[in-house]
């Protein structure tokens, strides 16, 4: 992408993150990035809870990344408490990215079971990245009450994010196994498959846990 000298100019930049064009948004989330300056921030945020462009999004996400983290960090948990879902979703997805420990107080069951879809994934990958050691446990109890939640990709997600804790979900996805929802046994089985073997590909996963739970076999130990 090539960058003009109208580009570079902060102030052009910040007003063409407005304009209709979701190219030329795209090149002021660059040039903002590319030239940071704290006063800009505010902007960004405000930005990212209305850009309706997914590619301008995770720019806007790396104009923030290159900010300080004392000026971002506090905006983005503010943020994360916005009534808007799409601004949550996007704070979170940033403090994922900008990778901050001091943000996961922020990261609350209420977030990790928030009813828009795009929110709790947001919720689930910040949580897993930002999550302190020590913790990881009890992380993954709380998604372990999401398992069985949503259509295929929210499921993937989920299941991407306990795999990534690594074998402390192990207790978790047991205890899931046993309860009476046949969605969430499921769920729980393809994501123990997926803990002991990540290239059984997710789809082969949920249609084995579907054969086990059908035929009524018992929770696999994970």
């Amino acid at each position: 992408m090539t960058i003009t000298r109208q580009d570079t100019d902060p102030v052009r930049a910040l007003q063409a993150l407005e304009d209709g064009r979701s190219s030329v948004r795209l090149r002021a989330a660059l040039a903002v990035g590319t030239t940071p300056d704290p006063h800009f921030v505010d902007k960004l945020i405000e930005r990212c809870a209305i850009e309706p462009e997914f590619f301008v999004r995770d720019m806007l996400t790396w104009a923030l990344t290159r900010h300080p983290v004392s000026v971002t960090l506090p905006e983005l948990v503010r943020e994360v408490r916005s009534e808007c879902a799409q601004a949550r979703s996007q704070a979170l997805h940033t403090l994922s990215k900008i990778g901050d420990r001091q943000a996961w107080p922020a990261i609350t069951r209420t977030l990790l079971s928030d009813a828009d879809d795009e929110v709790a994934r947001s919720a689930w990958r910040a949580a897993v990245v930002l999550v302190p050691e020590g913790e990881e446990s009890a992380l993954a109890a709380v998604l372990a009450t999401q398992l069985g939640r949503g259509e295929r990709e929210v499921q993937l997600s989920l299941s991407q994010a306990l795999v990534a804790l690594g074998e402390v979900v192990a207790p978790a996805l047991r205890a899931a196994t046993t309860v009476p929802d046949p969605h969430v046994r499921v769920h729980a089985l393809a994501t123990q498959r997926l803990l002991r073997d990540p290239d059984a590909g997710f789809e082969f996963a949920i249609e084995e846990a579907k054969r086990v739970v059908a035929l009524g076999g018992p929770g696999q130990e994970g």
